[in-house]
């Protein structure tokens, strides 16, 4: 009887467990495993999304400030006459050739706006900056050609603005904005020539005049956009100008004169920094 009672025990251990109860168990198990696979993803560190890129494209307008330098070749021509006798006017010509640097500051303004594809960005911008220019030729240590009679030739060019209107293009990377422009460069040029000699009558001369010159651009900069509305900027521009001339004459107390004429041309180079506020 005792070995009967064990065998039944022992097949009733081995006895197939009740679906129900599976269930119930697999349901809980599954659970267990949501739960902490929940737990572990919620540790993960999420990646941050990132911001779009600035967008160069609308309309600005800003102050500028930096220096410029300019570049004129002056040259002079004398006719013969009743002054200047003989190779005394060729004398004098020669002297009245030269060139002359002048440097200094240049602010202003400017506005434009900028369209954008991609990072390719491209516009039009316009500015005028206050610019005071004064190149000066002065030769006064030379004679005549008997090598006694003392003479001067003295040439001035001056400015006071320098404008431009240019297109612009170049590659944006976020806040940064890398362009090349170039366009037309306008300003207004006032010439003077005089001369003077020891002669016996003494000759004077001059001779003036003023013109607006159109004149061509080229440069590179580069902007920096620190916020959404303001960004900063460092531009280069080389501007080139036709000539302007005037018409004089030399003339003594006894009647003697010489046909007097002189001119100049203009290059410019300016270096700014300037902030633009961006509608």
């Amino acid at each position: 009887m005792i070995k009967h009672a064990a065998g039944i025990a022992r097949h009733a251990h081995l006895r197939p467990m009740p679906k129900r109860r599976l269930h119930r168990i697999a349901g809980a198990a599954f659970a267990t495993s949501f739960a902490t696979g929940s737990a572990l993803a919620a540790d993960l560190p999420v990646k941050a999304s990132q911001p779009p890129a600035y967008q160069w494209a609308g309309c600005y307008i800003g102050l500028n400030a930096g220096g410029a330098a300019s570049l004129t070749d002056f040259s002079t021509s004398v006719s013969p006459g009743t002054h200047l006798l003989g190779g005394d006017p060729a004398v004098v010509a020669g002297a009245g050739d030269g060139s002359r640097n002048f440097s200094t500051f240049l602010g202003g303004g400017q506005a434009g706006c900028n369209l954008q594809s991609g990072t390719l960005v491209y516009g039009l911008e316009g500015d005028f900056d206050y610019f005071r220019a004064k190149s000066e030729f002065d030769n006064n240590t030379n004679t005549l050609s008997n090598g006694v009679t003392p003479f001067a030739v003295t040439q001035s060019l001056t400015t006071d603005f320098l404008a431009t209107i240019r297109p612009r293009i170049g590659i944006a990377a976020d806040r940064n904005f890398g362009y090349i422009t170039g366009g037309a460069a306008f300003t207004q040029a006032n010439y003077t020539q005089s001369y003077l000699d020891g002669a016996t009558p003494p000759g004077t001369g001059i001779a003036t005049g003023s013109k607006f010159l159109v004149g061509w651009t080229l440069g590179a900069g580069w902007e920096y956009a620190w916020s959404d509305n303001w960004n900063f900027r460092v531009e280069y521009l080389f501007a080139k100008f036709g000539g302007i001339s005037a018409a004089g004459t030399i003339a003594d107390a006894a009647g003697g004169t010489n046909a007097l004429q002189g001119s100049g041309d203009l290059i410019i180079q300016t270096l700014r920094a300037g902030v633009n506020f961006k509608f």
